[in-house]
């Protein structure tokens, strides 16, 4: 799979433009963040649903506190009818310096994501659910049935490796928020680990690297365009990745801190070079080529994701053409 990311950071005419653009460069997904302080991505989604054909459309991703997940399942199928079975689910704990400013960060986890997600295709089935765990329901069900019905794909946005082997062992696919061949080498690791207890009838399984990329013509535009993306990357990564790639746990905690305070010049300031190595691709053309095909040698696709370029029209082209026909011929198919 090759797919994108926007952010609902931006005037949503403006989203919805590039989201045409980007089916029309060939990606076969559009994912949009989920963060309350930005639009809402629902609504651009279901607004870029008509006015495109092919691509598939989801929440890249949606976390199961803010919101019950009942309704996240109900929202979901919604999409998914509107887009006439396009719809993708993309679920995961959620953005930690954000949940901070809403008082759930200590409510992140492995449980509340794989009890969602087990109860959206119940939900999706037909089925009235009572659940008491994570979350709450008594006789629960929705009204209708998307039309991919249970069988709508579900990936699992995450990096920790209980998260992994869990998108391995319960899910249709991996959102793991990587853009570094040694990180991509180690989940598909974790990944193996949670095949190895899968079962059959779940079917084909992919990982995804979500990849941070900021590409121009110019690589010094593209790494300084790199900084915002790359601060909110180093600040939510665990502890081993951090030591994977030599980066102080304190520095990532204080730009962490500068996020939820609002102070997000402070925070991009403190982005290292370093930093953008690891958590970014961020160059030229034959840079992002570079690197792509590096991480493929480990994922079954990537997923295009923020900054994307100091020019995001420029970017949404430019990254298809460096990476698009790498991708599908690593998995050796079509466009999905």
């Amino acid at each position: 799979m090759f797919g994108i990311e926007l952010t609902p950071e931006h005037e949503l005419d403006r989203l919805v433009d590039l989201g045409v653009a980007a089916e029309s460069a060939g990606y076969d997904a559009v994912f949009a963040t989920c963060h309350y302080n930005n639009r809402d991505p629902w609504s651009f989604l279901s607004r870029l649903a008509t006015e495109t054909e092919t691509v598939r459309l989801g929440p890249g991703v949606v976390n199961p506190l803010e919101t019950h997940p009942v309704t996240i399942a109900s929202r979901v199928a919604t999409l998914d009818e509107v887009s006439d079975g396009r719809g993708l689910f993309g679920i995961g704990p959620g953005d930690p310096s954000t949940l901070r400013n809403l008082g759930l960060s200590d409510e992140r986890g492995l449980r509340p994501v794989l009890e969602a997600f087990r109860a959206a295709r119940r939900l999706w089935d037909g089925d009235r659910i009572d659940h008491e765990g994570t979350f709450e329901a008594d006789a629960a069900g929705l009204n209708y049935r998307p039309p991919q019905g249970s069988d709508l794909p579900v990936f699992v946005g995450g990096e920790g490796p209980h998260m992994c082997r869990m998108a391995a062992k319960h899910a249709d696919g991996l959102l793991f928020n990587g853009s570094h061949p040694a990180d991509l080498r180690w989940a598909r690791e974790r990944v193996a680990e949670g095949l190895a207890e899968r079962s059959d009838s779940r079917g084909r399984f992919r990982l995804l690297a979500y990849a941070s990329i900021s590409i121009a013509e110019d690589a010094a535009a593209a790494r300084a365009a790199a900084r915002p993306a790359v601060a909110f990357i180093t600040a939510g990564a665990a502890p081993p990745v951090l030591d994977r790639h030599g980066i102080d746990a304190g520095t990532a905690n204080a730009i962490g801190g500068h996020i939820s305070a609002g102070e997000f010049s402070t925070a991009f300031d403190a982005v290292t070079p370093a930093m953008i190595d690891a958590f970014c691709i961020a160059g030229t053309p034959a840079d992002v080529t570079e690197r792509a095909e590096a991480i493929l040698e480990y994922a079954d696709g990537i997923v295009v994701g923020s900054p994307l370029g100091p020019d995001l029209e420029a970017a949404v082209d430019l990254a298809a053409e460096a990476i698009r026909d790498v991708v599908h011929r690593s998995s050796g198919s079509a466009p999905e």
